[in-house]
């Protein structure tokens, strides 16, 4: 029930055709008639057949009813919203009263239309029948509509909860771009002081990169193959940043091109692969990457030797210690809100390898991307 259900959402004009009236009617105003009409005829069937009087039971319920309606809106919306929770013996004072008119409001009505109740039943027993009658009927209005506010609570609380997530994953998405970005240009520096050959590719590459970020990573969902283009494209870079001294070994198993990832998900895992095995103190650079595909499961794996580790007194120019969090942790809050328990992912972090493995459920590309 609503407030609203006794206002008219507009001036009804002068011609309707067919079924067009209802249309021109507030809905919560057709919803209490409705209400109130099946109450009504429920009611008279169900006392017409226990006293085998239907024509009475239609003109008792003519009289009644009213009374129902008033004592109900003026409880569900006066004095519930103005009295409850903290002001109960005020409240249930007021309802009293309000059922003790309501009584003898038709009392009055039944003997000054001379409508007689088909039963013998001495006068404080039929007040207290109706007392009772009345207090089921206002039971019953009220939980039915603290039942419906119940459901407008359910369903604003879900619809928070959905903009609380879409705009905590939209943060986190955020964050990457920046963090990515410093890093590739820093590399992009790099080659140009060197006066390299190797610049321009590298432009047209962080070009691609860009455009992924910005177009496909608002998306919900992407295509894994744009998501394996975008994982290419990064370590491409990585390979002209450090040429021979770089061994990346990427194998797929399966078929890419059949299922969907959320956008930007898997390469923090590899960016913070090179944080630890990449710097100048070592000549090789090695780094495994794993994707496996099959009906029900993507597993990505990503492993490198700890560089930090063979050698921390050479830092590592093209990334900073600060933004470990930000890859790491970063994805960890993703993939809770995207996931919540139905992923799995295992870090080993040994003395000399770390490794990484994430294994997600396996979406077909015909769900909604948006």
């Amino acid at each position: 029930m609503n407030t609203s259900g006794f206002k008219l959402s507009a001036i009804l004009p002068t011609k309707f055709r067919g079924n067009q009236i209802i249309s021109h009617l507030d809905k919560p105003l057709v919803y209490h008639g409705l209400f109130w009409t099946l109450y009504f005829i429920f009611n008279v069937i169900r006392w017409g057949s226990y006293n085998q009087d239907y024509i009475s039971a239609f003109y008792n319920n003519l009289i009644e009813f009213p009374m129902h309606m008033g004592l109900a809106y003026l409880n569900i919306y006066y004095l519930i919203p103005r009295y409850l929770p903290k002001k109960l013996v005020p409240y249930f004072l007021i309802v009293s009263v309000g059922i003790l008119m309501a009584v003898g409001g038709r009392i009055m009505l039944e003997n000054f239309f001379e409508v007689s109740p088909n039963h013998t039943l001495p006068i404080k027993q039929y007040v207290l029948e109706l007392v009772i009658g009345e207090v089921y009927v206002q039971g019953f209005i009220t939980a039915f509509k603290f039942l419906l506010d119940w459901g407008k609570s359910q369903k604003k609380m879900r619809q928070l909860e959905r903009t609380n997530y879409k705009t905590e994953l939209a943060f986190l998405r955020s964050q990457i771009q920046p963090h990515f970005f410093f890093n590739t240009l820093n590399n992009l520096y790099s080659l140009t002081l060197d006066k390299s050959d190797l610049a321009p590719e590298t432009v047209l590459k962080l070009s691609e990169l860009m455009s992924y970020v910005i177009y496909e990573g608002k998306q919900r969902k992407v295509h894994l193959s744009k998501e394996v283009s975008y994982i290419q494209n990064y370590l491409d870079l990585e390979k002209l940043r450090f040429g021979k001294r770089l061994n990346i070994c990427f194998k797929i198993s399966g078929q890419v091109s059949s299922h969907n990832v959320p956008p930007l998900l898997l390469l923090p895992f590899i960016e913070n692969s090179f944080k630890h095995g990449c710097g100048d103190g070592i000549e090789e650079i090695k780094i495994n990457i794993r994707l496996d595909i099959d009906d029900s499961l993507i597993t990505f794996t990503v492993q490198n030797q700890k560089y930090d580790q063979l050698n921390a007194s050479s830092p590592n120019p093209y990334h900073h210690e600060g933004h470990n969090g930000v890859g790491i942790e970063n994805i960890k809050r993703r993939l809770k809100l995207i996931y919540g328990r139905n992923y799995h992912l295992n870090i080993q972090d040994e003395p000399e390898l770390y490794t990484v493995t994430l294994k997600i459920p396996a979406y077909e590309n015909s769900m909604s991307n948006s």
